[in-house]
């Protein structure tokens, strides 16, 4: 048997391997959360990933003479979404490797060659099967806690990427928010006031009224979105309650705010408690005994003392009224009353110059983590061209008036 061994996962054993490989890496990591599997394993899983309605995923393992897992990663596309720009590109992600370039290049080699077969002409990673504000991004810089959803690499992945190819297509930046401290006094005074003007109200989520939220949801997101990227795939009604459903014993309603004019939904921030905190110790298994603690610590408020926001927006016509302001307050003064410390707000795109200028004005907000999203062409020989969105003849307009 040579040292290193390329398998790809298709039974229970190799399911598991793929799954303790993350664990062996990062055993010794203070800062690394292990993401349950059962959440892992959904994502590949055709009954409940909806992405595989237009594509499809594999997923190898990489063993060393021992036959111990040293190396995983998935590879997926949509094609949906692939076929839209040029170069058509796939995913790589779940990624995890010892510090080796042999292992990292035999799982990017294999990925790569799968995806070409598929018509792909691009991979890019570490990235999600399904929506990007999970899973999604290579850690960079801020090797701290990581909040519910947001990944955590050793610092040496870089390399690995780059090494084999990669180049980084963007960055996504993390802001942590200190909600010990008061906000900026004159911010909060306009947010007030904003509150008082015209007919603007303000809600959170009630999941008795479930039907409506996931309508307000979908409209919301498509028209955030649908401006702001000129190839958006719109999100399906029936995938915003999936992600709802998958989230139910997570979410807060006190956490997740809508703004309305005149009772038309403009504006939301979804924002979920860091469960990060509560499945730590679990080390990714959520057996019986495991659901009643993440029940007991879920209430817990000195172990839950974070919070992850992982939405915000404004449909087009009101992304320069200034209530995303109040909207704001709302939630952190929520987040406050129930004993929410610290919030993520993650991730913001570099390109995304309107809502990273408004997070660098905040008083109690930094950056605190940048994750790349890393893009690697087949053709070495093409020309490569970072993520800037410009292209978008809407998101010029934004840049060039901010």
């Amino acid at each position: 048997m040579s040292e290193f061994n390329l398998v790809e996962v298709k039974d229970k054993a190799e399911k598991k391997q793929f799954f303790n490989c993350a664990r062996i890496i990062y055993a010794d990591d203070p800062h690394w959360v292990c993401p349950l599997d059962i959440e892992i394993e959904s994502i590949f899983d055709p009954k409940h990933n909806s992405a595989f309605n237009h594509g499809d995923a594999r997923r190898w393992i990489v063993v060393d003479s021992d036959k111990q897992a040293v190396g995983r990663i998935g590879a997926f596309y949509h094609r949906e979404k692939a076929l839209k720009s040029k170069p058509y590109a796939g995913g790589v992600g779940f990624f995890e490797s010892i510090d080796n370039q042999k292992v990292a290049d035999m799982l990017f080699d294999t990925a790569r060659d799968w995806l070409k077969s598929e018509g792909m002409e691009a991979m890019d990673g570490p990235v999600n099967f399904g929506e990007n504000f999970v899973y999604w991004g290579l850690l960079i810089e801020g090797y701290t806690h990581q909040a519910y959803g947001m990944q955590y690499h050793k610092p040496y992945y870089k390399t690995l990427f780059e090494t084999y190819g990669f180049e980084n297509y963007f960055n996504q930046f993390s802001y942590h928010v200190d909600l010990t401290k008061p906000f900026n006094e004159r911010q909060e005074k306009f947010a007030k006031f904003l509150m008082r003007k015209g007919n603007f109200t303000f809600e959170h989520l009630k999941l008795s009224q479930k039907d409506r939220f996931i309508d307000e949801v979908t409209d919301i997101f498509n028209a955030v979105w649908s401006d702001f990227h000129e190839d958006y795939t719109p999100l399906d009604r029936s995938e915003i309650a999936q992600i709802l459903d998958d989230a139910k014993d997570i979410i807060n309603e006190e956490f997740i705010w809508f703004a309305y004019d005149d009772g038309k939904p403009i504006g939301m921030v979804i924002t979920f408690p860091d469960v990060n905190q509560v499945i730590k110790p679990f080390n990714g298994k959520l057996n019986l005994i495991n659901k009643i603690r993440f029940v007991q610590r879920r209430k817990n408020r000195k172990v839950l003392t974070r919070a992850r926001q992982l939405i915000s927006g404004m449909i087009p016509e009101y992304q320069r009224s200034g209530i995303i302001a109040p909207l704001f307050l709302k939630m952190a003064k929520s987040l406050k009353e129930h004993g929410i410390k610290e919030l993520e707000m993650s991730w913001v795109g570099e390109y995304n110059h309107t809502v990273n200028k408004i997070y660098k004005q905040m008083d109690n907000a930094e950056k605190a983590k940048t994750h790349a999203t890393f893009r690697y062409l087949f053709d070495r020989d093409a020309e490569f061209v970072r993520f800037t969105n410009e292209e978008s003849d809407k998101a010029k307009k934004v840049y060039n008036n901010d």
